[in-house]
């Protein structure tokens, strides 16, 4: 294992050992609390341009496999674990978790006091760093840092959405054949990919919905020609990293759909381009919600679900103007779930795919399937 040096904004100097790949990268430190699952978070598209620090000490137990990638391949900047176990012991292993950063191009810090982090970040909040293997001098690191866009000022959608439509017929995993499940579909609907995720695309199939994922590139003006013409039922909007508010094409791309009366379904990336395109701007919060534990309200029901969640954006509270709240984050009272009034449109902020993450709010999909 080489030296990689640490420099993060507030001017704090770490040293670990990497694994995967080597160089030199920035990005935005979280710090995620799920216990298991690191392969489908280190390869979930909204990671983009940010190191993950895994609250969980110990990190590439169980290896990696083709079947648990929730994308094409690893886009964060990095993982920072406490103590990575480079010997996986999981008859579902095809690789380690080293050899999978490695072939993405990935950075992976180890020997790193993940408690002393994350501590920090829940202080002083999310914040960007450098990592490097090759530059351990101080000021060196913050001027490659301080010459780095900040992830606010990158469009990350154009790198990780999909180049070429393509319909997924997948659904949920079957844990008896050890395969993904191809069921009947009865609805045909749009994903517009920001940086979606495998899972979400297993869990619309499951619950009848035929996908054809397409670039967020694909104009406003088509989608509706192509609900008009009764070849979609809907559109889903979906995760994705990054501001929200910087994505001014897909603003105005969903203001049109929203006028058009297209049904529309949102999670995370996709719930909060839901409220700018109404009018209500999105708002950072301190450390964001990372992990498969956080605890979640839906109103309507009374019933508390324990999810799994990923976002460093929130709605605003005055969207209660033009849609009702259906879920609250019990952990700090934000808004995680919302139908809005004049249109056939939800949205939830958590994830109910989890991957990793519990099941609890899967019957999300099946909502929308209804709302069809």
């Amino acid at each position: 294992m080489k030296k990689v040096s640490l420099y993060f904004e507030n001017g704090l100097l770490l040293e670990g050992k990497s694994f995967g790949a080597e160089g030199t990268a920035v990005g935005e430190c979280v710090f995620n609390t799920s216990l298991t699952g690191y392969q489908e978070i280190a390869t979930d598209p909204s990671y983009a341009g940010q190191f993950v620090t895994f609250t969980m000490p110990e990190i590439g137990n169980v290896g990696c496999n083709a079947q648990d990638m929730e994308s094409k391949q690893a886009f964060c900047a990095g993982v920072i674990v406490r103590s990575y176990q480079d010997r996986p012991s999981n008859f579902r292993s095809q690789e380690t978790l080293h050899a999978l950063l490695q072939k993405h191009g990935v950075l992976g810090i180890t020997q790193i006091d993940t408690r002393y982090i994350t501590k920090i970040l829940r202080q002083e909040g999310a914040m960007m760093m450098v990592a490097s293997t090759q530059i351990h001098d101080k000021d060196e690191l913050q001027k490659v840092l301080e010459s780095t866009p900040r992830i606010e000022e990158i469009n990350y959608i154009e790198k990780v959405s999909t180049k070429e439509s393509y319909v997924h017929k997948e659904a949920r995993y079957n844990i008896e054949k050890f395969d993904y499940d191809i069921p009947q579909t009865t609805k045909k609907i749009i994903a517009l990919d920001f940086g979606i995720k495998r899972n979400i695309l297993n869990e619309l199939t499951h619950a009848g919905m035929e996908v054809t994922v397409v670039p967020n590139a694909m104009s406003a003006e088509e989608i509706i020609d192509q609900f008009k013409a009764k070849k979609t039922d809907g559109v889903f909007l979906s995760n994705g990293p990054g501001d929200p508010l910087i994505l001014k094409e897909e603003h105005e791309k969903i203001r049109k759909l929203i006028a058009a009366k297209v049904p529309l379904f949102g999670i995370c990336l996709g719930h909060q381009l839901l409220s700018i395109a109404h009018g209500y701007d999105t708002f950072k919060l301190p450390f964001g919600h990372h992990g498969g534990n956080h605890p979640v309200k839906n109103v309507v029901t009374g019933r508390v679900e324990i999810t799994a969640q990923n976002h460093n954006y929130n709605v605003p509270e005055n969207i209660i103007e033009v849609a009702s709240v259906t879920h609250i984050n019990l952990f700090d009272n934000t808004i995680e779930g919302l139908r809005y009034n004049d249109s056939p449109t939800m949205s939830v902020q958590h994830h109910p795919e989890a991957s990793p993450g519990p099941h609890e709010s899967a019957y999300i999909f099946s909502e929308f399937a209804k709302m069809l």
